[in-house]
């Protein structure tokens, strides 16, 4: 098991662990009733936190930040001589926490996507875990939340019993709501995006050569172009450039200022 600690990639602070230490970190926190954020970083997650040093400071403020890309667990075995083996990948993760929480008898809460996307999600979890419990589910409303509306998400997560909040809303807006719902939780939350799409069958997972080779990004080009052809065409190169300034010290990468204040007009 390997759990090293957090390491600057280009300034936002990405975890040295594997899958055990990951889901076990998971699970502590959700058997103690304990708060915990947890977000799954690729090249996208990462530059979203270089572009804005406001949400970078978020991302520096969860408690794990799994290096959910191969080039992000590559910038951290050449930066940080991490050693690691393998990447934390989200959707991978977060089977792998649900097995656990079905053996355990702990409640579930999904938050995030579309109704149809969640009857999809629900469906097929329920297949492939009979003992998993869903505490509740609540689609995106896809505008930013209204004053006070996070207190009463909370209200309704904790009225569920839900011991584990999984949210797929994408990246940024994901993390900027788990940023924001920790402290008003007694439970992880766990921001996997596009795990929701993949396990209930509206994406094709890549080939696994391609997985790990890092190419899960053409793929995923492949397959939306038109939706994310800036995100991969513009921003791989921009972090290959900056990983190379870090690399010989041109740039210093320095985490941003801690973030301050209570986060209002989040996404939901």
């Amino acid at each position: 098991m390997i759990d090293a600690g957090k390491r600057s990639v280009l300034g936002v602070l990405v975890d040295v662990v594997d899958y055990q230490a990951a889901t076990e970190r998971v699970l502590a926190a959700a058997r103690d009733r304990r708060p915990l954020a947890l977000t799954a970083l690729a090249v996208h997650g990462v530059m979203t936190g270089v572009a804005d040093p406001a949400h970078g400071a978020r991302l520096n403020a969860f408690d794990l930040a799994t290096p959910d890309g191969q080039p992000v667990r590559w910038a951290l075995n050449l930066l940080h001589g991490a050693g690691l083996a393998e990447r934390v990948y989200g959707p991978t993760l977060t089977l792998r926490v649900l097995a656990e929480c079905a053996a355990e008898g702990l409640p579930v809460y999904l938050y995030g996507s579309t109704e149809a996307t969640l009857d999809r999600l629900v469906a097929n979890l329920r297949e492939r875990f009979p003992g998993l419990r869903i505490a509740g589910r609540e689609a995106s409303k896809f505008r930013a939340a209204q004053p006070g509306e996070e207190t009463a998400i909370a209200d309704r997560i904790r009225a569920s019993g839900a011991r584990l909040v999984l949210v797929g809303l994408g990246c940024p807006r994901q993390e900027i709501f788990a940023y924001a719902m920790r402290p008003l939780l007694d439970a992880p939350l766990l921001a996997v995006g596009a795990a929701f799409d993949y396990h209930a069958g509206l994406l094709r997972t890549p080939p696994a050569w391609m997985q790990r080779r890092g190419l899960e990004w053409l793929w995923r080009l492949a397959l939306e172009p038109r939706r994310l052809w800036r995100r991969y065409l513009l921003l791989n190169p921009a972090y290959l450039a900056r990983l190379a300034a870090q690399k010989t010290r041109l740039w210093p990468a320095r985490p941003p200022a801690p973030a301050t204040g209570r986060l209002t007009g989040f996404p939901v």
